[in-house]
């Protein structure tokens, strides 16, 4: 029987996938032994799982080396690959935001004129940002450090992911405005979501449940 090849991505995001994976009773020893295995099985299950690159995540699945990935909404959305974005996993929850010098206050970011650099890791999305909002601005893509380019004068304002909103603070930066909320999404390849359609849709069924008790004692801890 042919396995169903999972797309994992590393960072930030790895830890609470091996925890929902844990609890789905998927196997999880492997992850635990300290090695650099990019690869690995859970064969009672018919499983694989790679570990990719965040912003390749997306690319694995749409070209079919993984069948499904589990990814943040902030790739998706900058690499608008051809896949099928089938659930919201609830974790990883953070946000996008436009961010510049505490300063200068909100009302210089409004662009009353004034041409704005904008520095960000995602040009796609900050570029389709500030086209609808039909704002000219020049976009600096850097690949780290963002919150260094105002303060040095790089640019006027950053697009970044913000959790806490301690590093922005630390940086003397404040939030001019949220783009969108980001959390963890499960994506599948189109041709595997046809081929093999039933152990995808079992797996999803498998996170769901979780993902409802897990809401469940969230709300029953609150009353």
């Amino acid at each position: 029987m042919g396995y169903l090849t999972v797309a994992l991505s590393s960072g930030k995001l790895f830890e609470p996938t091996i925890e929902l994976l844990k609890k789905m009773g998927i196997n999880s020893e492997q992850w635990e032994d300290e090695t650099r295995k990019l690869a690995f099985f859970d064969h009672g299950n018919n499983l694989k799982f790679i570990i990719t690159r965040p912003k390749d995540n997306p690319t694995y699945v749409e070209y079919g080396a993984a069948d499904a990935g589990i990814v943040g909404k902030d790739i998706l959305m900058e690499e608008e690959k051809d896949v099928y974005e089938l659930l919201d996993l609830k974790f990883g929850d953070c946000k996008l935001v436009l961010a510049g010098l505490r300063e200068k206050g909100p009302d210089f970011y409004k662009n009353g004129g004034h041409y704005l650099r904008v520095a960000t890791k995602y040009p796609h999305i900050t570029i389709k940002y500030f086209q609808k909002k039909k704002k000219q601005v020049e976009v600096i893509k850097l690949y780290g450090s963002i919150e260094l380019a105002p303060c040095v004068g790089l640019s006027d304002m950053i697009v970044d992911v913000v959790s806490t909103g301690r590093t922005l603070r630390e940086n003397k930066l404040i939030e001019v405005e949220q783009i969108f909320p980001i959390s963890a999404r499960f994506i599948v390849n189109r041709i595997s979501y046809k081929t093999k359609h039933k152990k995808i849709k079992k797996f999803v069924e498998e996170i769901k449940k979780i993902i409802y008790f897990s809401e469940q004692r969230e709300q029953n801890e609150l009353n």
